[in-house]
């Protein structure tokens, strides 16, 4: 059998010898950087995810489209799970630098929503969150999760916190703002990892970014502000901050799903579904602080 190291190594693009060293941060997918003679490349592997509502190529698109947008890197290269990028040589944020960045985040995203519909092909697809936490219940009840129990509780959470949404234009959305997904390369901020873009409402992806990076009501403010260059109505702010409980609320559901059909080495998701309920559990305890009981 192949290895995963001699796959890429058989590579017709590659110009010289290659140096191949695993990429560590994914939670879902296996990457490595290849450096051969000047350049330097991520190789990226990940087959169709059903559970996850992940097409490789639909991401593929959607990775070329952000690149043509002038966000992402080039893709060089791509065969069925395998996709090969030019690597960013920058600072990879966490949670810190998007606290102290983020008003160049919010314009790069407010660019990124405006400009990818006119870059993006095929099918539309939709990325609504309350679908998704409805539809990771269904997967966790019929797959006998350990937190099966617990789902009737999260999809009536779910259904609050969507009642309270202000209607808002479609964009097209990148939908995983992790903090990993930013990179600064010294002149410039660069956006990652498409598996989940898709159209929507910029609410999940303003709120992803408060959620994901532990925004206090001050931070969330500013983003809003600089986002929708005015200060947030009254409606805008408790919909971000019900927003930001369905990120969390989704997160958690994902690593719940990734439970019973992922394997990623050195991942550990029982230990990410309880990261992501305690950030769960403090963003509901600040929402009904400000608006009252869920």
């Amino acid at each position: 059998m192949t290895s995963v190291r001699d796959r890429i190594a058989g590579l017709a693009i590659w110009k010289g010898p290659v140096e191949i060293e695993p990429l560590k941060g994914g939670l879902s997918n296996e990457s490595y950087t290849v450096a051969s003679g000047a350049e330097k490349f991520v190789v990226r592997f990940g087959s169709d995810y059903p559970f996850h509502h992940v097409s490789r190529e639909r991401e593929l698109m959607t990775a070329r489209a952000a690149h043509a947008a002038g966000f992402a890197p080039e893709v060089v290269h791509a065969e069925p799970g395998m996709m090969v990028s030019r690597f960013i040589n920058g600072t990879t944020y966490g949670e810190t630098e998007v606290r102290e960045n983020l008003a160049e985040i919010a314009r790069l995203m407010r660019r990124f929503h405006i400009a990818m519909p006119a870059h993006v092909s095929g099918p539309g697809f939709i990325f609504w969150v309350f679908h998704v936490i409805r539809d990771y219940g269904h997967a966790l009840v019929a797959g006998n999760s350990r937190l099966a129990g617990k789902v009737p509780g999260y999809v009536e959470l779910a259904a609050k916190l969507e009642a309270v949404q202000e209607p808002l234009p479609i964009v097209f959305g990148h939908h995983d703002l992790l903090p990993a997904n930013f990179i600064h390369d010294g002149r410039r901020l660069w956006l990652i990892d498409f598996e989940y873009a898709g159209f929507g409402t910029a609410m999940f992806d303003l709120a992803g970014i408060a959620s994901n990076a532990g925004f206090d009501a001050a931070q969330a403010d500013e983003l809003l502000s600089v986002y929708f260059d005015a200060a947030p109505s009254a409606e805008l702010r408790q919909s971000h901050a019900a927003m930001q409980c369905a990120s969390l609320l989704r997160e958690a559901m994902w690593s719940m799903v990734s439970e019973l059909h992922l394997n990623v080495p050195g991942v550990d998701y029982e230990a990410y579904t309880a990261e992501n309920l305690d950030r769960l559990s403090a963003s509901l305890d600040a929402y009904q602080s400000a608006y009252g009981k869920v």
